[in-house]
């Protein structure tokens, strides 16, 4: 598979998104659609963030939980949780995550580096801070994340 930069500009139109307390934004152009949290599919063996699959109109679509992935604490499901459906490259896979705050515009101006923090925190998927309106919105790639050799079983779930 060639492996492109990611394409992500520094600008441009982000969903932003609630894990915990935090506010995170990703790029409004990897995002197909929005949809409330339903039973999923488990895949035996699967890593705990991998919640599972489900058919998508034909597409079976693996269904990963940020929360779990991003060790934020013991996921609760409820009217609020949402998936965020992703098409990135060629394939379709849906993010779960606490609720979807709006879509914002962030210009190269309002993104700042993200500071290092050592081994303590992975910033490996995280393009910059983002600041609007005296909200922090952590901006991540998310098809960096989503393609890392990590989510390997995502590559082979979704085949």
């Amino acid at each position: 598979m060639e492996h492109n930069e990611s394409g992500t500009s520094n600008s441009g139109e982000f969903l932003t998104f609630t894990l915990g307390a935090e506010e995170y934004g990703i790029d409004i152009l990897k995002v197909q659609e929005i949809r409330g949290y339903d039973a999923v599919t488990r895949i035996a063996n699967a890593p705990a963030f991998i919640k599972g699959v489900i058919n998508l109109r034909g597409v079976i679509v693996p269904i990963i939980d940020l929360r779990i992935k991003f060790r934020l604490g013991e996921p609760t499901y409820d009217q609020f949780t949402v998936v965020i459906i992703l098409n990135i490259g060629k394939r379709v896979m849906g993010a779960v995550v606490d609720g979807v705050s709006d879509v914002i515009q962030l210009s190269s101006d309002d993104l700042h580096p993200s500071p290092e923090f050592g081994s303590i925190l992975d910033t490996r998927y995280i393009l910059g801070l983002g600041t609007v309106e005296n909200r922090m919105i952590i901006v991540m790639d998310i098809e960096k994340l989503m393609t890392s050799q990590e989510m390997s079983l995502v590559e082979a779930a979704a085949a």
